[in-house]
């Protein structure tokens, strides 16, 4: 069986380590290998992107590979992931033989595909990142999922230690209103990856908005392995207070999942008091400030904050391209291996 990147829950500490160490390797020009000479790796995008795409298509060139953007519905068929569909509707092609084709021509592929917010019972199982995993007989990456993104989260470890050096840090994830709700990937992929490798983490949201379940006793074991700890707050100062890392990120809440407008009721009083300001940023002492991006100016984090020396949000969306190629190394046996 191939391996995959699906997220980081699948990997060792010393495993996440490694790949931290290569992306810096291929960063600091070090690391010139092309494991990927010869190659082709599919990347499909069933939902817009900018740093993804851009990086991983960079990545794969840049490692002597061959990229393949497929867009399905779009420069593709429609796919059906479920087993046992009687396909009579909208869609044209399964995912089994989609998938089947596309191993028979590429080492490896590269998926992302977001939530479509209706059913939590469902999603929150990753339904369509995993049928892809089941049926390919070459590794596949998760470069969004319902649930995960795990290529944002090592691009975020790495950042942070670029910026602060190696060592436990106090981490804070800090939920940000936002004008509607958004998957919960980014901030889960965030807080399982910093738990794993040994930070103290915080994380500060609204009643009613908290995180998977299951995804919770998780980072409490990882956490009580690892010897740190884990915070949950519902006052966004408490965040702020010695920290020396502020995540801010907006997600949906589960109360409320394929309810949009009832949701949007619930975060509306949100909105004055949870945004990364100056203000809230100075009872930090120094902390530095990151976001995986898009971020809503003025809305999510103040001009003040994102254009402050705090900021390292270009820096980390930077770091997503030294990542993905430690990732792709690591995967087709490169230096990254």
């Amino acid at each position: 069986m191939p391996r995959h990147f699906l997220h980081t829950g699948d990997w060792t500490r010393a495993e996440l380590e490694r790949l931290i160490e290569a992306a810096f390797r291929f960063k600091r020009g070090e690391d010139l290998s092309q494991p990927l000479l010869g190659r082709a790796i599919a990347l499909v995008f069933f939902n817009p992107s900018l740093r993804t795409r851009a990086s991983m298509q960079l990545a794969v060139q840049q490692l002597g590979g061959y990229p393949i953007v497929l867009e399905p519905g779009s420069s593709s068929w429609t796919i059906e992931f479920r087993d046992g569909a009687v396909m009579d509707a909208d869609k044209t092609e399964h995912v089994a033989e989609f998938v089947g084709v596309l191993a028979r021509y590429c080492s490896g592929i590269g998926v992302r595909v977001f939530p479509q917010l209706r059913s939590w019972r469902e999603e929150r199982t990753d339904p369509i990142i995993n049928a892809f995993a089941r049926q390919s007989k070459v590794p596949i990456i998760n470069l969004e999922s319902a649930m995960h993104h795990p290529c944002q989260a090592m691009a975020d470890m790495m950042t942070i230690r670029e910026k602060l050096g190696a060592g436990r840090k106090r981490v804070a994830l800090v939920w940000a209103w936002h004008p509607k709700p958004l998957p919960m990937a980014v901030p889960n992929s965030f807080a399982l990856a910093a738990v794993q490798m040994g930070h103290e983490l915080t994380i500060a949201h609204p009643p009613g908005y908290e995180l998977d379940d299951d995804l919770v006793r998780d980072l409490a074991m990882l956490a009580h392995d690892a010897g740190t700890r884990v915070n949950v707050t519902h006052e966004i100062e408490e965040a702020f207070d010695g920290s020396e890392v502020i995540y801010a990120k907006s997600w949906g809440s589960r109360l409320f999942y394929g309810s949009p407008e009832e949701e949007l009721e619930m975060r509306a009083p949100y909105r004055q008091r949870w945004i990364v300001d100056e203000e809230k940023m100075r009872r930090t002492g120094g902390a530095i400030f990151m976001h995986c991006l898009p971020i809503r100016r003025n809305v999510e984090a103040t001009d003040g904050v994102l254009n402050s020396p705090a900021s390292v949000v270009i820096d980390e969306a930077e770091n997503r391209l030294h990542i993905q190629k430690a990732i792709l190394a690591r995967l087709f046996g490169g230096a990254g291996s």
